[in-house]
């Protein structure tokens, strides 16, 4: 964790301390309302001090930690049947266990899945409630989100099967094939078998970082599709480490409160199902991100975008951070605005091209990944707010006349899409040009959030990418309700075993309920108003 930077003399630094000390201001710049930034606290008695060892872990509260640790057993015990199991299964097959994966025992896995699920999400609002009231400290929380976390360690890929796709692209060019030359099919086998089909034929969309981790995890474990999962979650914490170490930084940064943002960033099923329970890669770009981010703010320009660059060859969502990085730099030099960012500009590139060119060699791939990114643009759900419109433009149409294609309704609105996000894109980079500093990291966070929002395809885990950056400001009461309803449907975007669920609208109504349910019961202790005697409305810590 690095120290806070010292206050330089210059023009740009003052700006810069001026839009650090004041977050509101910030938060107007960029769209977000500033009439709550003050975080309400619930109405509650202090709570005793705690002594000795269990004051070491932040003295947690034992309700959310252990109801939260109860429901990611559940997750993981429900996981073994209903989530992305194997093909063939050496464990479980011939074992009364193996009971669980089919008929009745499978429904019972899924009952059991989405009952951990449920107690998770609560215990998830439960700590905010603390967190809120301020019972609850950043030690405290993080404390509870590790030990939800652990039993995500050994559990079946959950909600996803991305890592057998993971393991394939790792396989094949140890059996030299070109993973951006084509799909997994030319292989065999268990590593094939594994794969979901619809990615069977497709190449890899990702960098040449994560081609050489997954290679390497391949050559370690073979076939043995257990370990491979295991192994390469292992390999993803190294993402989560990078992430909560960025996290106090961003927030002396950005203005919020610790323990509100290792709450929304850590503690959050998306964090604890889907990023380490699923695992996916998207995890390790987090982490990257956000040191990247922080190791800039403090001044250490080049090995920040370092990491950012680390984190493109990862995935390339993560270079929308680099020129509002560039920015933050050019802030710091003198001369003329322009001067300084053609300098900082310079900079960045001869940091990005020797770092992202000894991936590529270590990788021993080309640059075939770029025409490859195209991939995820097959997934055609309305989870994209592009994809979303062209679908119901569609249905619109064709209810009136009939016997159309969707494909070219979906087409002009994805390109509508991407016309918007370019504008906005560029709007928000123009308008970082004079401060730089946290408000163009914090700018750098919204954008990231419309590409995933506006990409021709999205999926759950995209949104996290902005918010690695945007957890660290100041959240209201409101906005972290918001954080939970949309949270939550984020995990039950896809079914336990990996196929979507957008599509099955009774299932989303009837468990989004549950999540607004939880929503109004972060302020709200009655929220269903189920006692007797009327309950007092929490109070605000003004």
């Amino acid at each position: 964790m690095t120290s806070q930077p010292q206050l330089s003399t210059t023009p740009a630094e003052a700006s810069e301390a001026a839009l650090r000390a004041t977050p509101a201001a910030l938060a107007a710049q960029v769209g977000t309302t500033t009439t709550e930034l003050i975080e309400p606290a619930l109405a509650a008695p202090p709570t005793p001090s705690a002594w000795g060892w269990w004051q070491r872990f932040g003295s947690p509260r034992p309700k959310p930690l252990f109801l939260g640790f109860l429901g990611s057993l559940l997750l993981a015990f429900g996981g073994l049947g209903a989530g992305g199991v194997l093909v063939h299964d050496p464990i479980l097959e011939g074992t009364p266990l193996a009971a669980w994966r089919f008929g009745h025992g499978y429904d019972l896995a899924v009952m059991v899945v989405y009952l951990g699920l449920g107690l998770e999400v609560w215990a998830w609002m439960l700590l905010g409630r603390d967190v809120l009231a301020k019972r609850a400290g950043a030690r405290a929380v993080l404390t509870t989100s590790a030990l939800w976390l652990l039993p995500m360690l050994v559990t079946p890929p959950l909600f996803t099967r991305d890592v057998f796709s993971y393991l394939a692209q790792g396989t094949m060019p140890l059996r030299g094939f070109d993973p951006y030359g084509g799909g997994p099919d030319v292989l065999s086998g268990p590593v094939l078998d594994n794969v979901h089909w619809f990615w069977q034929d497709t190449p890899a969309p990702y960098g040449p970082l994560f081609i050489l981790i997954a290679k390497g995890i391949a050559a370690v474990t073979g076939d043995n599709m257990i370990a491979g999962v295991l192994l390469m979650r292992l390999a993803m914490l190294v993402g989560l480490a990078l992430f909560v170490a960025s996290l106090p930084g961003l927030v002396r940064h950005l203005g919020g409160r610790l323990p509100v943002t290792l709450w929304i960033a850590v503690a959050n099923p998306v964090m604890v199902v889907h990023l380490v329970g699923g695992p996916h890669n998207d995890l390790l770009l987090v982490g990257l991100l956000s040191m990247g981010s922080l190791l800039v703010l403090n001044r250490k320009h080049a090995a920040g975008i370092g990491l950012v660059t680390l984190a493109m060859a990862v995935k390339a969502s993560a270079g929308v951070a680099l020129p509002f990085l560039v920015l933050v730099w050019a802030a710091r030099l003198t001369g003329p605005q322009r001067t300084r960012i053609i300098k900082a500009t310079a900079a960045g590139v001869g940091v990005f091209l020797p770092v992202f060119a000894a991936c590529t060699l270590a990788a021993k791939v080309g640059l075939g990944w770029l025409p490859a990114l195209n991939a995820p643009a097959m997934i055609v759900n309305w989870l994209s707010l592009s994809t979303g419109a062209g679908e119901l433009v569609y249905n619109i149409v064709s209810w009136a006349i009939g016997g159309l294609s969707k494909t070219p309704f979906i087409s002009v609105t994805r390109v509508i899409g991407g016309i918007i996000l370019l504008t906005v894109g560029v709007r928000q980079w123009l308008a970082s040009r004079a401060a730089g500093g946290p408000d163009a990291v914090r700018r750098a966070g919204v954008v990231l959030l419309l590409v995933a929002l506006l990409s021709p395809a999205t999926l759950p885990w995209y949104y996290t990418w902005g918010m690695a950056l945007l957890a660290g400001i100041a959240w209201s009461a409101r906005q972290m309700q918001v954080v939970i309803f949309v949270s939550v449907f984020l995990v039950i975007a896809a079914f336990p075993d990996g196929e979507v669920s957008l599509y099955a609208f009774g299932y989303l109504l009837l468990v989004m309920a549950g999540a607004l349910v939880a929503a109004i019961a972060l302020v709200k202790p009655d929220p269903l108003r189920l006692r007797s005697r009327p309950v007092p409305q929490p109070a605000t810590d003004g």
